[in-house]
This record gives C-alpha cells, structure tokens and sequence, in this order.
C-alpha cells in the first residue's frame, strides 16, 4: 500500500485533462517572463483537489505534506497545501504547523496557492497570537520573494474579519510603491475588505491621504464596494 501522497498523486494523474491543463498555465501566467513561468499543471479543477483531499485528509501525514507540496505539479502543491490546513486545524502543537508552512512559502508560487492558504493557517495563528504579528512585517520587507509579501498582505484577511485592521492599514501604506501588480490586487483587496467589516472610515481617511499615488490597480481593487460617486471620485485623483 503507498503512502498518502502517492495514491494522492496517482489518483491526479488519472484525473488530468490535456484542455484544462493548456487553459489553466493560460490563466496563470506560467509563460517566460510571467509570475508563474514554468508551472505545470495535470488539468485539474479546485473543486475536485479540494474532494480528494477530504478522502485522505484523516490519513496524511506532515511527510505526504512535504512529498506533495515539492511536486512539480501545481495541483498537487495545492493538495498539499489544503492538507496542511487540515492538520493545523487539528494539531495540538500548532506552531509547529505554522513554522512549517513558513518554512516553505516559496513552494506556494503562485497567487491561489497563497490567497486559499495563508489566512487559514498564519492567519488563524495571529489572530490567536498577536503578540507575533512582527513576522507579517519581515514577510513584507522580503523585496524580490513575492509570495512571502503576498502572504504577509493575504493573512490579515482573518485579522480583518475579526475587526481589527492596524496591520492592513500598515502594511498597505508600506507596500504602496511595489513594483508587482499581484500585491497592488491584494492590498487593494484588503482595504476594500477593512472598509466591507466595518473600516469604511479607516479606508476612506487612506485614500484620501493616498489616493493620488496608488498605483491604479490598487486603487481600483480598494474603491470596489463604495458608491459610484466616491469611486469616480478617488479614480479622477490617481495616477
């Protein structure tokens, strides 16, 4: 009998579509110069990973995590990456879990692998843990890691749910003139998120500082759920 990760594995290899895979390095810019230059994908929609890490979530180990998560196969990282989540949620010693996947952040290259990841398990723990919220700030100031930046911006979305945005509101203002259109989308998100639970009065008092310098994907991502006139408004200011 294999091991978690192998039958996980097989068990993908059968369930690739030569179609899905063409669309999916399509839509994740895995061409030469692109974020996601030289990922590969099986064809294989989220929704089925997410079935088959259900039937085998009772089973994994942290080694089929780590056997998973270093194949060349994106939706096998995603696997591992979406058990990872399962074992945090069960782990009596969660910082191990956490140090962990911090350990390996650079193995979730690309923006999914992030965004479904990162606020379930480092977002969790400084939610619980925000004496630790300092390791958000050295993710930040990693210039030329883009997946760690963009973990650090993605886990205050659990942070932000619970109602508190300080470190939304920093890091947004630290991160504003990054050269990477992925972490203008996801502060841009963020903010837009802090001004959905509760924040409008923090988002509107940063765009009004900020506006005429964000870059204008961030801008546009923030201003998403305000009233047309605002949006027009703070549109017309930036750059």
């Amino acid at each position: 009998m294999g091991t978690v990760s192998d039958d996980i594995q097989a068990r993908m290899r059968a369930m690739g579509s030569e179609a899905q895979a063409a669309h999916l390095s399509r839509f994740f810019k895995t061409g030469k110069g692109e974020y996601g230059e030289g990922d590969r994908f099986l064809g294989i929609k989220v929704p089925e990973t997410r079935l088959l890490v259900k039937e085998f979530r009772k089973r994994a180990a942290l080694d089929d995590i780590e056997n998973l998560t270093r194949s060349p196969w994106h939706e096998a990282r995603l696997a591992g990456f979406l058990l990872l989540i399962e074992l945090f949620k069960k782990a009596k010693d969660r910082r191990q879990i956490v140090d962990y996947y911090l350990s390996v952040i650079e193995r979730g290259n690309n923006w999914d692998l992030v965004d479904l990841v990162a606020p379930k398990i480092l977002g969790e723990w400084l939610l619980d843990h925000p004496e630790e919220r300092g390791v958000l700030y050295e993710l930040a100031a990693m210039d030329g890691y883009l997946w760690h930046q963009r973990v650090a911006v993605v886990s205050c979305w659990t942070i932000i749910r619970a109602g508190d945005y300080d470190d939304t509101m920093r890091l947004s203002e630290l991160l504003m003139n990054h050269r990477h259109d992925l972490i203008h989308k996801a502060t841009g998100w963020m903010l837009r998120e802090v001004g959905k639970r509760g924040g409008i009065g923090l988002l509107r008092a940063f765009l009004d500082a900020h506006a005429a310098e964000m870059p204008r994907t961030m801008l546009r991502y923030s201003i998403e759920k305000l009233p047309d006139e605002e949006r027009k408004y703070y549109m017309s200011l930036g750059k």
